[in-house]
């Protein structure tokens, strides 16, 4: 699974390499001599196996994942800042199942101590993301029409 723009995926039916599934409602592509509906979805005919680019572990991933919200109190209206859930000191490692998004004033509070030792309690366990979870960041507004297709229904 994967997104890609407009013209890509023209090139793709036009070449036969690909199927229309969904298409933009009223909306044609248009040239001298044909148009064509405005794709939404394709499905290629043939699988080409292209593995799935990694995830970089990143503060912007993290902020990503986490919906720019703090995991101990949920605010968004505030600064935030990346914590280790179990400190570096005490052996806590740069991981995505370590590493959740925090206000400055949470993980002030955290300091250098687990959340059971602080009394936080964390609003969602953290996990490493997969690429699915990702197409909605990447795409921006995405279509109704896709969540079917991304089993986000």
């Amino acid at each position: 699974m994967s997104v890609c723009n407009v013209k890509k995926a023209i090139i793709l039916l036009y070449l036969g390499k690909a199927e229309l599934i969904e298409a933009h409602d009223g909306r044609q592509i248009r040239s001298i001599s044909t148009s064509m509906p405005f794709p939404s979805i394709v499905r290629l005919s043939v699988y080409i196996h292209i593995p799935y680019k990694k995830i970089i572990l990143s503060r912007k991933n993290i902020l990503r994942r986490d919906g720019h919200h703090c995991q101990y109190c949920g605010r968004n209206d505030v600064p935030l800042t990346v914590d280790h859930v179990i400190p570096k000191s005490r052996g806590g490692e740069d991981a995505w199942e370590n590493l959740v998004t925090a206000c400055v004033s949470c993980n002030n509070k955290k300091g250098d101590r687990t959340p059971e030792d602080a009394r936080m309690k964390l609003l969602r366990k953290p996990m490493k993301p997969n690429h699915v979870t990702f197409i909605r960041h990447f795409v921006g507004n995405m279509d109704e029409r896709w969540k079917p297709y991304l089993f986000m229904n």
